[in-house]
C-alpha cells in the first residue's frame, strides 16, 4: 500500500503527566500498523509549541534527556518552562536540535489523523480537541464536551450521580477559603459532614496526580494533603536551615517534581521563579529573614474536591464502540496494591500492584459493574474509548468515579490487557482507535465530507490487510520469566509489521508446545501466565467476547482465544518463520 495514512502522535504535553504521555508516544510508534499508516511524531513541549520530532528521541530515558539542551540544566532535571522567558531566536535553536517547528494552522499539511497521546489539562479538557475541530483535523477519542466532563471532577460526581444514582458525599474548598480557615475547624467540620477517613483530591489533575487520603485524626496530615492537592508546600526556616547543600538540593528537586511535587515555576511572596537553582537562591534569602515561606506552583489548583471514603474492591473498566455507537464493557480489571492509594506511582512506576481480570467476584456483579460504566459512558457524553474507575463495595454498590477519556497508551496499561481479553492486540487496538474515532467525528456534523473519505480509506486499507498474505512467525519460548517478557517484546514488534504475523507458541518443561492466545500474553509475568492457563476463561470474559466479536472481526477476522497443543509437524506446515527466544534466533522454514 502506497497511499499510507499520515497520523500524527501527539506526545508530552503541558501536564504534570508528559512522562506518562511520552512513553505512550513511543508504544504508539513501536506498534502502530506500518502497512496501513505512516506515524508522524509530534512532540508537544510545556510551552504548548508543536515539533516534529526526531523519532529516534522517542526513546530517550525522558523529556529533559534531551530537550532542553542539557548544557542550561545547572545540574537539575528541568523543562523549557525551567529556563524562564526566551526570546524567539534562543527558542527556535532548542527547538531545531530535536526537530522543526509547525504552526498548528498548518498541522493539516502534514498529517491526516491526530492520535492525542496526552493527559490531564490541555488534553483531555476539550482545548486540543477544539484546536483540531477548528482546523478540520479527526482525533483520537470524545469529543469537545465528552472531553471536558473528563477532566473536571466535581462535574463528573454530578453527572455520575444523575447518571447511574450512586450518592457520594463530597464538598469543595477554594484556595481563599482555604487560606483564611481556622484549619483545626475545617478539619472537624468535614470530617462531621464528609465522615472519616476522607479523600482530598485536585480536581482537574489525572492518572491520581493531586490525591490524598487523610487516614489519621492530625492536623498536620490534614495540612499536608490539602497542600499536596492545592500543589502548595510550606518551607519553614527551622527546616530549611537543618538541611546541607546536597540535602537543599534534594529537597528542592522533590518539589520540582512532577508526580510527586508542586512542579515550577512557581511563586514565593509575589515573585516568579521558574529554575529550580532559582528557587534554592530564593528560600536562601527568604529563610534568613522569615520563619516560613510558601511557595505555589503557577499551575495550582483554585479549589480541591473532598469526598468520602469508599471502602470495597478498586476496579478499572474500559468501554469501547461499534460502527453503531452501541457501547459494550470491556472486562473489568480489579487493582490490589500495597500502597494505601491506588497513586500515580502505583500506576506507573512500581511493581505493587496486582490487577485480576475480571474482578474476583460473583458474575452478578460484574454484569451491575458493566451495567453502571455503560451508563455512565453514554450520560457523560463519552465516545469512541473510555475507561472508568471506581469501588465494589462489601454490600454490593457500585461506586464510579474519575471517567478517564484518553487512556494510558503504555503497553502495560489497563486497556490494552483488557481489550487483549477480547482479541485485540496493541496494534489492531490502535487500528480500532483510529478509526472509531473518525466515525466519531462525522457524528459530530463538522467537516463529514473529509470524515467520510478518510474512512473510507481506512476501510480499504483494513481489509486488504486481512486478505494479503503474511509471513506466520512462530515464537517459541520457555516457561521462565525472562523468556516469556521478551516473547511478549518481540511479538508486538512482529504484530506491528506490515510483512509478518506472529504467533506465540510456549514450550512446557516436558518438550509438548502448545500455541496461546492473544489475552495469555497480555499478563504480567510468567506466573500469572501460568495461573491463567490454569484456570480456563471466566464466563464473564467468554460474555464479552461474544459482545465484542463483530467489532474484533473488523480488525483481526477470525480469532482464536483458546490454548491448543502444536506438534513439529504442525510448526513445519504453518509457519514460514520460528524466532526462537532462548537464543535470539530466526530459523527459516
Amino acid at each position: 500500500m502506497t497511499n499510507k495514512i499520515k497520523v500524527g502522535i501527539f506526545f508530552g504535553g503541558q501536564s504534570r503527566e508528559r512522562e506518562i504521555s511520552f512513553r505512550g508516544g513511543r508504544t504508539t510508534l513501536d506498534h502502530i500498523n506500518k502497512a496501513i499508516f505512516e506515524p508522524v511524531p509530534i512532540f508537544i513541549d510545556s510551552l504548548g509549541n508543536f515539533i516534529l520530532i526526531n523519532p529516534e528521541l522517542l526513546y530517550e530515558e525522558a523529556i529533559p534527556t534531551f530537550y532542553p539542551s542539557k548544557n542550561l540544566n545547572r545540574g537539575f532535571r528541568v523543562y523549557i518552562e525551567h529556563l524562564g522567558k526566551l526570546n524567539e531566536t534562543q527558542l527556535y535553536k532548542l527547538i531545531y536540535k530535536i526537530g522543526k517547528q509547525i504552526k498548528p494552522e498548518n498541522l493539516a499539511e502534514h498529517i491526516d489523523f491526530a492520535f492525542l497521546v496526552l493527559h490531564g489539562p490541555h488534553a483531555e479538557d476539550g482545548s486540543i480537541q477544539g484546536l483540531m475541530e477548528w482546523f478540520g483535523i479527526p482525533y483520537l477519542g470524545p469529543g469537545i464536551l465528552g472531553s471536558a466532563v473528563g477532566v473536571d471532577k466535581p462535574v463528573q460526581n454530578k453527572l455520575l450521580a444523575l447518571a447511574t444514582g450512586q450518592q457520594k458525599k463530597m464538598q469543595t474548598i477554594t484556595s481563599g477559603e482555604w487560606h483564611a480557615a481556622d484549619r483545626s475547624r475545617m478539619f472537624m467540620d468535614i470530617i462531621n459532614t464528609i465522615g472519616f477517613p476522607f479523600v482530598v483530591k485536585s480536581p482537574h489533575q489525572g492518572s491520581s496526580i493531586g490525591v490524598a487520603i487523610v487516614r489519621k485524626r492530625s492536623l498536620d496530615e490534614f495540612v499536608r494533603s490539602m497542600n499536596k492537592c492545592f500543589f502548595e508546600v510550606e518551607v519553614t526556616k527551622k527546616e530549611w536551615d537543618g538541611l546541607s547543600t546536597r540535602q537543599k538540593k534534594n529537597y528542592v528537586e522533590k518539589i520540582a517534581s512532577l508526580e510527586e511535587g508542586i512542579s515550577l515555576p512557581a511563586s514565593i511572596h509575589g515573585k516568579y521563579i521558574a529554575h529550580p537553582a532559582e528557587l534554592i537562591e530564593e528560600l536562601d534569602a527568604l529563610l534568613f529573614s522569615y520563619k516560613e515561606v510558601l511557595i505555589t506552583s503557577v499551575h495550582s489548583e483554585y479549589e480541591v474536591l473532598i469526598e468520602e471514603f469508599t471502602t470495597g474492591q478498586e476496579f478499572s473498566c474500559g468501554i469501547i464502540q461499534d460502527d453503531t455507537g452501541a457501547a459494550f464493557a470491556l472486562p473489568p480489571t480489579e487493582i490490589t496494591a500495597e500502597q494505601q492509594a491506588f497513586d500515580f506511582k502505583a500506576k506507573y512506576e512500581t511493581n505493587t500492584t496486582k490487577k485480576n481480570i475480571p474482578v474476583n467476584t460473583s458474575t452478578e456483579n460484574l454484569l451491575r459493574i458493566e451495567e453502571q460504566v455503560l451508563k455512565a459512558f453514554t450520560q457523560l457524553n463519552m465516545g469512541v474509548i473510555c475507561r472508568i474507575d471506581g469501588f465494589l463495595t462489601p454490600d454490593n454498590r457500585v461506586i464510579l468515579h474519575d471517567p478517564n477519556s484518553l487512556p494510558g497508551m503504555s503497553p502495560t496499561s489497563l486497556i490494552f490487557k483488557q481489550m487483549a481479553e477480547i482479541g485485540l492486540n496493541v496494534t489492531n487496538s490502535i487500528s480500532y482507535l483510529v478509526r472509531q474515532s473518525v466515525k466519531e467525528r462525522i457524528r459530530s456534523g463538522k467537516n463529514t465530507f473529509h470524515s467520510r473519505e478518510l474512512l473510507s480509506r481506512i476501510d480499504t486499507a483494513l481489509q486488504e490487510e486481512l486478505t494479503r498474505p503474511r509471513k506466520k512467525v512462530a515464537i517459541l519460548f520457555g516457561e521462565n520469566d525472562d523468556e516469556y517478557l521478551h516473547a511478549q517484546q518481540k511479538y508486538g514488534e512482529y504484530a506491528a509489521s506490515a510483512d509478518y504475523e506472529p504467533v506465540p507458541v510456549c514450550v512446557a518443561g516436558n518438550g509438548s508446545m502448545y500455541r496461546i492466545p492473544l489475552n495469555l500474553m497480555a499478563k504480567p509475568n510468567i506466573f500469572e501466565f501460568g495461573v491463567s492457563v490454569g484456570q480456563g476463561k471466566h464466563e464473564f470474559i467468554t460474555r464479552c467476547i461474544k459482545q465484542t466479536e463483530h467489532i474484533v472481526k473488523k480488525y483481526v477476522g477470525d480469532v482464536h482465544l483458546n490454548v491448543s497443543k502444536i506438534t513439529a509437524t504442525d510448526l513445519a506446515n504453518e509457519f514460514q518463520l520460528i524466532y526462537q527466544v532462548d537464543t535470539e534466533q530466526i530459523l527459516e522454514l
